[in-house]
């Protein structure tokens, strides 16, 4: 198995950064780390292209980093910021002539059924995105994600929309990969499930509030792990601070990184300069690699 190499596409919080008609420090900073997209990272593993969270700023963030191929997207959870994006996911269905696949967990795709109830319907509005959901319905148990290349291939008839003919693919496929789901909680009284997941030796944690110490056996021997924050103090969804850097110390990663990033901490320079050795705030663009 080759290598994970993780980009963040995006490391602000539900709002970005600057936030709308704001004029905080913050929000004014020339320096461009501190330009937070929602967040979302890009996961090249075992010769896949996995994304985790397909959030508003979903489009912009596949123009900047020239993204042209995804084999999967994985959600956290049902949120706005981590879903609002996938219309635009309709790029990739003409880009790839494939179906998007998608792994969620149920009550997530209950909402995708809710909020995108074109994409369902049938007769199909032509256009409607094509998607393949994967319900992750064992969380005990690593995930297989395989090659979209695996998929039936979309052909577009105008007028009508995609129609589904049988893969065709003649060259041999990348093997699947395994991806370990870690089970935590938005808010600490267990009201919404959220998922990370680990790719290799490189854990992508975000909105979780609450992880139950079963789950910390699943991030033993990590070179890399993130976790969002959004302020110093406590939140009812996210780690304050201090919690995060708890969490950091407990699971004795190399390297450690804060994401989901809100004006209400401080610019990336001065935020970099205070937090421990081996800690950093992420940015968009940054690349780590295990």
């Amino acid at each position: 198995m080759s290598g994970t190499r993780l980009t963040f596409l995006g490391t602000g919080t539900s709002q970005g950064v600057p936030m709308i008609g704001c004029d905080c420090p913050v929000c004014r900073s020339l320096d461009p780390r501190d330009k937070r997209l929602r967040a979302s990272v890009l996961v090249e593993y075992g010769g896949l292209t996995l994304l985790v969270d397909c959030g508003p700023d979903f489009r912009q963030q596949m123009l900047r980093a020239d993204v042209r191929h995804i084999d999967a997207i994985l959600l956290t959870h049902n949120h706005k910021d981590h879903t609002g994006g996938l219309d635009d996911t309709r790029s990739f269905n003409l880009l790839e002539s494939k179906p998007v696949n998608i792994w969620c967990e149920p009550y997530v795709a209950r909402s995708l059924q809710k909020e995108y109830s074109y994409a369902f319907a049938e007769p199909r509005y032509p256009g409607s995105p094509e998607w393949h959901l994967h319900l992750i319905e064992d969380t005990a148990q690593p995930l297989r994600i395989g090659s979209n290349a695996a998929e039936e291939t979309l052909v577009w008839e105008s007028g009508y929309g995609y129609r589904h003919e049988e893969n065709a693919a003649s060259s041999p496929l990348p093997e699947p990969v395994e991806v370990i789901p870690i089970r935590g909680w938005h808010h600490k009284s267990k009201e919404l499930p959220v998922l990370g997941y680990r790719f290799g030796d490189i854990a992508y944690l975000t909105d979780i509030n609450l992880l139950e110490d079963s789950e910390f056996e699943k991030l033993k021997g990590l070179k890399a792990v993130t976790i969002g924050c959004v302020k110093r103090g406590p939140h009812h969804a996210h780690p304050s601070l201090p919690e995060a850097l708890a969490f950091f110390e407990r699971v004795g990663a190399e390297h450690s990184y804060i994401t989901h990033i809100s004006h209400l901490l401080p610019c990336h320079a001065d935020f970099d300069r205070e937090l421990p050795e081996g800690v950093h705030p992420a940015w968009d663009g940054l690349v780590i690699e295990d």
